[in-house]
């Protein structure tokens, strides 16, 4: 019988002559391993990268920066083992009882309080990749944040699914000028932002 590495170096394989398009030789492991976590071959045409994405990416991972995920989902996926070995956390912070208070103070959902907290100035000094796999909002107010200048990320990975706000504020997300990787439509969420931040990860460990 054959063990977990070998399934998923077959599938990876499978994966590959399955592909109909040709991939950045640093893009194409994410895409497999967002297609990998998902079964969906669809993301090979919705997938988006800003040039400097991956390589940016990368360089936050190895600086040990941190990570802040809109929701527990996207944390679970991630291979926090292995990014510990950089130094660097996954902070999530949506069931925090200040992001619930914020949340009700403000009128705002507890993802874009959570955000708005995380990324307040003075508290992103040792963040460097945003993932969003579940809320728009959250990927809205990011985006606010960046574009007011509060704030500044190596990298934004907004792929947040579903049918209010996703596909409007990942073809935002597209149209920047600051490193991203996104996924246009409606389909994404958390499986595919911990696919790509766990793709980051052995792209980081390999290409030294």
């Amino acid at each position: 019988m054959k063990k977990g590495p070998m399934i998923e170096k077959d599938s990876f394989a499978l994966i590959g002559k399955e592909m109909k398009r040709e991939f950045d030789p640093f893009h194409l492991p994410i895409v497999k391993r967002i297609i990998h976590a998902t079964g969906d071959f669809q993301f090979e045409d919705t997938i988006r990268f800003h040039p400097d994405a991956v390589k940016s990416g990368m360089e936050a991972i190895r600086r040990g920066l941190d990570i802040v995920v809109d929701v527990k989902m996207v944390a679970a996926g991630i291979n926090q083992k292995a990014l510990s070995k950089f130094g660097g956390n996954v902070v999530c912070k949506i069931s925090d009882e200040e992001v619930e208070q914020t949340a009700m103070k403000f009128s705002l959902t507890r993802a874009e309080a959570a955000f708005e907290l995380i990324l307040s100035e003075g508290c992103a000094s040792n963040i460097g990749i945003i993932a969003i796999g579940n809320a728009p909002t959250a990927l809205i107010k990011t985006m606010e944040i960046i574009d007011a200048g509060r704030f500044s990320p190596a990298l934004v990975i907004g792929v947040p699914v579903g049918f209010v706000k996703a596909e409007e504020s990942k073809d935002m997300l597209s149209q920047k000028n600051y490193p991203f990787i996104t996924c246009l439509g409606k389909k994404g969420g958390s499986p595919v932002a911990a696919a790509i931040i766990n793709a980051l990860i052995i792209l980081a460990c390999e290409d030294k």
